[in-house]
């Protein structure tokens, strides 16, 4: 069992589902990137980084600006390494790392992976790669040591929902709706609940629901359909902007999914 799967286990073991906080590298800036991330890390059970890119197709508006400013600021794959080799200096919370395909191919399959598995990530999440399409970039991930996670949502189809049972060995990603990243008011639990059962009906890997995880009532949602975890990036973001403080949001997520439990 790897060291995601081991998180979700003990998170099971506690009668909780696991909490898992986004934030782009470098965001606002790589200094309070490192402080707020190790802060966040610590109330987690795993953690997602985000590779600040140009063309960031599946996120929403509030992580594009993230990943604009950051980009403004140098922060790179480069940068996001060092910020990533710091982090895991930092805590002991898995590390899972998010890109897009592009910058993997730019720096080579063989070397991304190598490298940021190095640095200290367990795993990788890449939003425009659906499992099986390139066995190749699948096998690098593999072969580097990491976890690899797969995306799913409403409209899967049953071939492709089949294709990421098959190709995930970290957790299935379920995605609440279909479109881009965002925090919403209330989540679609209806069919967040169908897509999680076409998905249990495939493999038992633990799955989290994340795209418009907002607070403690989507939390309870999420929890309440069955998911063995949550994923909140947008509505941290928005946290940072706005001056609040990112860790109490987090706190309301983890009651979010504990209201569910009780």
């Amino acid at each position: 069992m790897n060291r995601i799967q081991e998180a979700f286990k003990k998170a099971r073991a506690e009668g909780r589902r696991a909490v898992i906080p986004y934030l782009t590298a470098g965001y606002p800036d790589p200094e309070t990137f490192l402080a707020l991330a190790e802060r966040l890390a610590g109330a987690a059970d795993l953690f997602e980084i985000g590779l600040p890119y140009s063309d960031p197709l599946g996120d929403g508006p509030v992580i594009q600006q993230a990943s604009e400013v950051a980009l403004r600021q140098g922060v790179r794959t480069k940068k996001t390494l060092e910020l990533v080799g710091a982090l895991a200096a930092r805590t002991r919370t898995p590390l899972l790392l998010m890109t897009y395909v592009n910058p993997v191919l730019a720096w080579g399959p063989e070397r991304f992976f190598s490298a940021f598995a190095e640095a200290g990530v367990a795993g990788v999440i890449i939003p425009d790669l659906p499992a099986g399409e390139d066995p190749d970039l699948e096998a690098a991930t593999r072969a580097a040591g990491l976890s690899s996670v797969f995306l799913l949502a409403p409209t899967s189809t049953p071939e492709r929902v089949r294709a990421a049972a098959r190709a995930t060995t970290g957790f299935i990603y379920a995605v609440s709706v279909t479109g881009v990243t965002g925090a919403r008011e209330r989540l679609p639990e209806a069919e967040v609940r169908e897509l999680l059962a076409r998905v249990r009906a495939e493999t038992a890997l633990p799955v989290a629901v994340g795209f418009g995880i907002s607070g403690r009532a989507t939390a309870r949602q999420a929890a309440a359909a069955g998911a063995d975890g949550v994923v909140v990036g947008s509505a941290l973001i928005r946290a940072i902007e706005a001056g609040a403080d990112p860790l109490a949001l987090l706190l309301e997520v983890k009651q979010g999914v504990q209201d569910a439990a009780d």
